[in-house]
């Protein structure tokens, strides 16, 4: 074939649409979604965990910083492929050029189904858990907060991008506002520090440190389902994702250099909730009670981002697939997905029902995400490789440093995470897995649909 060579039979026509989606993000639209999807819970919860594995107070600072390191890995080899193939399917169209429509389909159900509705449900669970502790609306009052959150939110973007990113805006600005004030509450503490650590803060795992830190560091790939929304893309895309990892790290840097400060690597490490713990050790309960505000805030805006980056997902598996075509309609006026964001809450709030009666089988949502994401997560990194051999005459706006170097070493980080989140999952992992596997009838179902028609 020559060198000009048509690949347009990786497309599938897709569905026809007069509305689409427009170039409506800023770059500070863009940084604030990243950072508003990365800085959730995560940041409250797993920093006692890493300091649990350190043996130093320099360790646990270099465990973060080498999350943002491998972020940064990551973000090079997603900005190659968001500025050279912008989608509003962001990774789903990345691998439907790579490998074909049935990874393709089996990664956009998988987050239907999987990923991201469980991300969303596990955030808004974690944050009526945190708004309960402010205000308490009865025995079920976490699913009833879970369930007003995924609802409102959902509502506010299905009337249009604009209210949906002036929400994450203002979302993203408290959390970072907020953040910063512990910082400046845990350093001006002097007299907590305790540098020698217990048995169980030196005898970990620097493996298992760094699966918790960079837990805490996903979200940014989100970045690839606005490449089709953001302003001036070539530049943007991957403006936003190193603006955004820059700030996430200096943030974690901060947070948690300001937990060892005011707790000392024995205490943060022993901690059950290590930020009200720092809070209610320099202003008591009203401290515990100002920690759980902002920790609603994060998980709020996590949530959100969250709902945001879902949907375009579902409705590129919309326009794809003539099975799940009502979801690939995109609503001119308010510039949203609407029939993409609706069956997604719908799954989110069943999860909701499923997680108030066996809150135990909701924690293995956890695990069940964990093994199916990286999975996925791999074959992006895999597809860049792929698609830099396949099609190089390509214009690409930006080309990842030191090719084939740094995409390689971004697979073997999936390919570990991959593997120990395996590891240290039990049933959820297999539960994922069949999950995924559950979405072959469908596509079998729409070919078949689709010869009929």
């Amino acid at each position: 074939m020559s060198r000009h060579q048509d690949y347009s039979f990786l497309e599938e026509t897709q569905i026809t649409d007069v509305a689409a989606p427009k170039p409506l993000l800023t770059l500070p639209d863009a940084v604030a979604l990243i950072v508003g999807i990365v800085i959730g819970a995560g940041i409250f919860q797993t920093p006692a965990l890493v300091a649990n594995q350190a043996g130093s107070n320099i360790a646990v600072m270099l465990f973060w910083l080498a999350g943002g390191v491998v972020s940064i890995i990551g973000a090079l080899c997603y900005a190659e492929l968001a500025t050279t193939y912008p989608n509003v399917g962001g990774v789903y169209y990345y691998l439907k050029r790579a490998f074909g429509r049935v990874i393709a389909f089996l990664f956009a159900w998988a987050r239907l189904m999987v990923i991201q509705t469980g991300s969303i449900t596990l955030l808004a669970f974690v944050f009526g858990d945190y708004a309960s502790q402010i205000w308490r609306l009865g025995t079920f009052s976490s699913a009833v907060y879970a369930a007003v959150a995924i609802t409102l939110l959902t509502a506010l973007n299905i009337v249009g991008l604009q209210q949906g990113k002036w929400t994450q805006n203002l979302l993203t600005v408290a959390k970072v506002l907020g953040l910063l004030l512990v910082v400046i509450l845990g350093l001006s503490v002097t007299g907590n520090s305790d540098p020698v650590p217990t048995e169980s803060a030196g005898s970990g795992s620097w493996g298992l440190a760094m699966v918790f830190v960079l837990l805490s560091y996903g979200g940014w790939n989100e970045a690839a389902y606005i490449s089709a929304e953001i302003q001036n893309r070539q530049r943007n895309i991957a403006r936003s994702l190193f603006w955004s990892i820059g700030i996430i790290t200096a943030i974690y840097l901060l947070i948690n250099f300001a937990y060892l400060q005011g707790l000392g690597l024995a205490n943060m490490g022993k901690s059950e909730a290590v930020a009200a713990d720092l809070m209610r050790s320099i202003w008591g309960e009203p401290g515990a009670l100002l920690i759980s505000v902002l920790i609603a805030i994060c998980t709020l805006g996590a949530l959100n981002a969250t709902i945001f980056t879902g949907s375009r997902t579902n409705y590129a598996l919309g326009q794809d697939f003539s099975l799940f075509g009502f979801m690939g309609r995109w609503q001119e006026r308010p510039s949203s997905p609407s029939s993409a964001l609706v069956v997604q809450a719908a799954i989110a709030l069943a999860l909701v029902v499923l997680g108030t009666f066996t809150r135990k089988g909701f924690e293995t949502m956890v695990d069940y995400t964990a093994p199916v994401f990286w999975f996925f997560f791999l074959l992006s990194g895999i597809s860049l490789l792929v698609l830099r051999h396949r099609e190089p005459y390509i214009t690409r706006p930006f080309r990842v440093p030191f090719y084939p170097l740094t995409p390689l070493l971004f697979c073997i980080v999936c390919g570990y995470l991959l593997y120990s989140s395996l590891v240290y999952t039990n049933v959820g992992a297999l539960v994922g897995v069949l999950v995924v596997v559950a979405g072959i009838p469908f596509l079998v179902w729409n070919r078949y649909h689709q010869k009929r028609t």
